[in-house]
């Protein structure tokens, strides 16, 4: 399986948010046990680089982070974010990203 094929790239963003999922399980863990956590900062980096479906999914089921501002509006920019890259990149006409990469490099 080559990894530009639609169900590799579906599969490596799944496992991706799983492990986003995790890491704000193990921070609220931490949170209850009051030990060491993990930064805002890492947590939100972890959602834009394509972890957002996790993080908003253990912010929901987990109700972390539901109240802290600007934790939750950042999170929500980034979904927006993701929201409106995943909709250019279904509704793009074929070779746009290879011509948005070639301009790129």
């Amino acid at each position: 399986m080559q990894l530009g094929q639609p169900l590799a790239l579906f599969l490596i963003y799944l496992l991706l948010n799983l492990i986003v999922f995790c890491v704000y399980w193990w921070d609220k863990e931490a949170a209850r046990e009051g030990q060491w956590r993990i930064s805002e900062n890492t947590l939100l980096t972890l959602a834009l680089f394509g972890g957002s479906l996790g993080a908003v999914s253990a912010q929901q089921m987990l109700r972390h982070k539901t109240r802290k501002e600007p934790f939750r509006s950042t999170l929500m920019f980034i979904v927006g974010l993701h929201v409106v890259a995943a909709t250019f990149w279904l509704l793009a006409p074929a070779g746009t990203f290879a011509a948005l990469l070639a301009l790129i490099r």
